[in-house]
């Protein structure tokens, strides 16, 4: 008989297969920092969707968090809550639909339970925190700040690219003549990425280093430059904007997208959505154009009632 840990394990070398990597180094996170404490010594079979429930509920209430140190420098944050419980049960139900699917169990535990909306944090910038986001590069880059950390963030904000598809990028990937940069592997697999005038004078600052592909590359390491979230931190709380993640970005990027009118679908391209639905979480940015256009028809009807109210008028008094 199986146990939770063990079925785990087996996921991860057989169920999983056509999981990108980043994908699965989350998923690695979540077996064992939650699964594995809580469920990985039930054996698979015994799992019912109570046990289930109660895992989820756990998670939420921060059970499994930890704040233990990994390695020389590293350290690794376990708070949990709700969105954690959520996406954690996620993976386990489809962790258990790979048991199914293997014999091992007739039916799936996790199916049927209610989890959390999962309210992912969306942060949009808006016209003067970009004005202080740019104030404070600016300051950043006289003062000696790493300048591809720099040229990074102004690339994530210009194009609404991930972190790892810009701190990744190779020369070889960029195509001058086309102003695309042509992503050999993203999170959505191959990917383009549209290059405005703004982004490519960005790239054009940036010194290529003969002995590396990378345009960012490391400097202590055959590998390329990870360094973004440091300098980031400290960015930020000069512009004041200590909230604001990286990947806040890239929603800016959709916000002000919006704010010029592109369309939900246009976005969806800009940002290499593959999913329709992906994207749809921005039209509630739309709703200042909705709003204009609710004002212009109910100012047209107005008009006209008050044509017909005048024509009525000039016909009792004749």
């Amino acid at each position: 008989m199986l146990t939770v840990a063990q079925l785990c394990d087996r996921y991860l070398e057989h169920g999983a297969a056509t999981k990108k990597a980043s994908t699965l180094a989350t998923d690695r996170g979540r077996i064992e920092r939650h699964i594995k404490p809580l469920l990985g010594r039930m054996r698979v079979p015994d799992v019912k969707r109570a046990d289930v429930s109660r895992f989820l509920q756990d998670v939420a209430a921060g059970k499994t968090a930890v704040d233990v140190k990994t390695g020389a420098r590293g350290r690794a944050i376990v708070r949990g809550g709700k969105g954690t419980a959520t996406r954690t049960v996620g993976l386990l139900g489809g962790i258990f639909s790979f048991a199914v699917e293997s014999g091992w169990i007739k039916e799936n535990p996790a199916r049927g339970v209610k989890r959390f909306r999962d309210r992912r944090n969306e942060r949009f910038l808006d016209g003067d925190e970009l004005q202080k986001l740019g104030a404070a590069l600016i300051a950043a880059e006289a003062a000696g700040e790493n300048p591809y950390a720099i040229a990074i963030i102004r690339l994530l904000i210009l194009t609404g690219a991930r972190k790892g598809e810009i701190e990744s990028l190779r020369w070889p990937e960029v195509d001058w003549q086309y102003s695309y940069l042509r992503l050999a592997d993203s999170k959505t697999g191959q990917k383009m990425v549209m290059l405005n005038g703004a982004a490519i004078e960005v790239l054009q600052t940036v010194p290529r280093q003969n002995a590396s592909d990378f345009v960012f590359p490391a400097t202590r390491s055959d590998g390329f430059y990870e360094g973004t979230p440091k300098v980031w931190r400290r960015i930020r709380a000069e512009a004041g904007l200590e909230n604001v993640r990286l990947h806040d970005l890239r929603h800016s990027f959709a916000s002000v997208a919006v704010s010029n009118g592109a369309s939900l679908p246009v976005i969806g391209a800009l940002l290499g959505h593959r999913d329709s639905a992906t994207t749809a979480r921005y039209a509630h940015l739309q709703s200042d154009p909705i709003r204009q256009a609710s004002n212009s028809i109910g100012q047209a009807i107005q008009d006209n009632m008050r044509i017909a109210r005048s024509n009525t008028l000039a016909e009792h008094m004749e």
